[in-house]
């Protein structure tokens, strides 16, 4: 249910976004846990609604403010832009403790208010030098630090079962789409079918979708590895094996054949991702495994023009080692689980010197498993596709 969703993720994006006062707050994230299970069953039953306890919601929303209270206390900061955020998050609270019917007007209400909570921490994390992006440039020796994941909340089919799927924004937007984001999700790897597009992040929260595309079943795809470039979603295509590209612009479909890539290797966490898509400041990419790499990772340079390879490189990356990969700079990073709540990009393989390095950079997971990681150059985020929920990543770069 709608109103239930944002009373849980308001919370749930504070605590994740303030990790470092988590143990002052681990009794909060058990309590959400529960509350998150009672509005799943509220969900599947939308006719329901109206006969909420609403004073039970009354006294969970107490606590919540209780919560955010104590959120303020911890902060101690002079910060303007904190001190906003803080009244902020009270109004929506209030907005939320007034619904006594179930009223769509309100719940959009609430929805835009919490978009504008997300754009407000994030002035606040560059207000306190957390995050200082230097969009399109390479001047820099590689990723320093991811950030700590920026929940924004479940998928638009408001369906906790939709796992494999991706969100994100046009890689490459063209001229009067440069904030289009997209979404698209499903209950199996097996199967892409359909994709949602927003004309911007605050329509992506409210789920008004200016365009859907249900592909024909002719060109229906696999895996959940998908991008968003150049107003053209890229997807891999089962039959035959192929990188597909539609044209939003056109609704025209192409496919391209790559002779070397397998379907025998996908990422440890899903099935069917045989090709994954990526873009970053250098241009578009395709990343698979050959048998004649042996099941290894190969880069692949996608020239846009001809929707064809340009150049290949063969790395030492077992590709069903790695949970994702993605490409900045032309560098890719690869990725795996430390454990249920911890993430580590482990590898990395420059393509322009040909030479690989093993790290070590860990960040936050929202939920133990993923199924889509992608850079996107334009805002130098990193978007995760989490287990049905729309996560993001500031990525912090080494400058030195």
């Amino acid at each position: 249910m709608q109103c239930g969703e944002i009373i849980l993720l308001v919370p749930v994006f504070l605590f994740l976004q303030l990790v470092k006062y988590e143990d002052k707050l681990v009794i909060y994230l058990a309590e959400l846990k529960d509350l998150e299970e009672r509005l799943t069953i509220m969900q599947s039953s939308p006719d329901d609604y109206i006969k909420l306890d609403f004073e039970l919601l009354r006294i969970e929303l107490r606590e919540f403010e209780a919560l955010v209270s104590q959120l303020k206390n911890s902060l101690n900061s002079s910060s303007s832009l904190f001190d906003s955020l803080y009244i902020e998050i009270r109004n929506m609270t209030f907005i939320v403790n007034q619904l006594e019917t179930y009223d769509k007007s309100n719940l959009e209400v609430i929805r835009y208010q919490f978009a504008k909570l997300q754009k407000k921490l994030e002035e606040c994390q560059i207000d306190q030098d957390i995050i200082k992006p230097d969009v399109g440039n390479c001047n820099h020796t590689g990723i320093l630090s991811i950030g700590n994941p920026l929940v924004v909340q479940l998928n638009a089919h408001l369906n906790s079962g939709y796992l494999y799927g991706g969100w994100g924004r046009d890689s490459k937007p063209i001229r009067g789409n440069e904030n289009m984001h997209f979404y698209g999700a499903y209950s199996s790897p097996e199967m892409v079918y359909d994709f949602y597009f927003y004309s911007n992040y605050e329509n992506l929260i409210l789920r008004k979708a200016i365009k859907q595309y249900t592909l024909p079943n002719d060109w229906r795809g696999t895996g959940n590895n998908y991008i968003v470039h150049s107003n053209a979603i890229y997807y891999q295509h089962d039959s035959p094996f192929s990188m597909t590209k539609l044209n939003v612009t056109s609704s025209e479909y192409e496919y391209r054949v790559i002779s070397a890539a397998s379907q025998s290797f996908s990422y440890a966490y899903s099935s069917n991702q045989n090709l994954d898509f990526a873009a970053d400041e250098t241009g578009l990419w395709v990343l698979y495994a050959s048998t004649q790499n042996m099941g290894k990772i190969v880069i692949a340079k996608i020239d846009e023009k001809s929707f064809g390879i340009e150049a290949v490189w063969p790395t030492g990356m077992y590709k069903q080692s790695a949970g994702n990969a993605f490409m900045v700079c032309g560098v890719m990073y690869a990725t795996r689980s430390v454990d249920i709540s911890t993430e580590e990009i482990f590898y990395a393989y420059d393509t322009k010197t040909k030479q690989e390095r093993n790290l070590s950079i860990t960040f936050k997971k929202f939920q133990d498993k993923y199924t889509n990681l992608d850079y996107n150059p334009i805002d130098q985020k990193l978007y995760m596709y989490n287990n049905g929920y729309y996560v993001s990543y500031n990525v912090k770069f080494n400058k030195e």
